[in-house]
């Protein structure tokens, strides 16, 4: 089975920080929430039941990124195919968290494991650098979303102190 996760399981990560797939979730919101819970049901019935499960930890998807942000998290659609087709045709795989990036020079993610079941991304982001910073001018800063990985999911409901946030 392959289980479409998201950042979000780990989006109140620090963007100065690159993290792998070994890390404690930090859910950035309610969504975040529900794909933690979803990776760790999958740990349980592949521990339990033996099932064979591989979690994609999916950025944001798409011909081009969106918006700087997007530079670090964006997966092309033939990237996000290889490692769908990884998760369910490796002999080795039990259970796996994989992030859904790209090849991305300001990648947040340490993508390694993918990188050793054989995934070989050809998308690179900074291919799209102009595109993504032009449409960023446009959306101005967001004083909490800008310093966490899951960006305005992070944002939206906050009432900390963005120095108490994250890890």
């Amino acid at each position: 089975m392959v289980f479409a996760s998201s950042n979000h399981a780990v989006g109140f990560y620090p963007r100065r920080r690159k993290i792998g797939t070994d890390v404690t979730v930090r859910p950035d919101s309610r969504y975040g929430v529900s794909k933690a819970f979803g990776e760790a049901l999958g740990a349980l019935y592949s521990d339990k039941h033996g099932m064979i499960v591989t979690c994609l930890r999916i950025g944001n998807v798409g011909p081009r990124p969106l918006d700087v942000r997007r530079l670090s998290i964006w997966i092309s659609p033939e990237d996000i195919v290889q490692l769908i087709r990884i998760g369910l045709e490796h002999p080795d795989i039990r259970f796996e968290v994989l992030y859904g990036a790209s090849n991305n020079e300001a990648a947040w993610w340490d993508n390694s494991r993918a990188h050793a079941l054989g995934y070989r991304p050809k998308g690179k982001a900074e291919d799209h650098r102009a595109h993504a910073e032009a449409e960023q001018a446009k959306i101005g800063p967001d004083p909490v979303g800008d310093l966490f990985h899951g960006g305005t999911f992070c944002a939206s409901e906050f009432t900390n102190d963005v120095k108490r946030a994250g890890p």
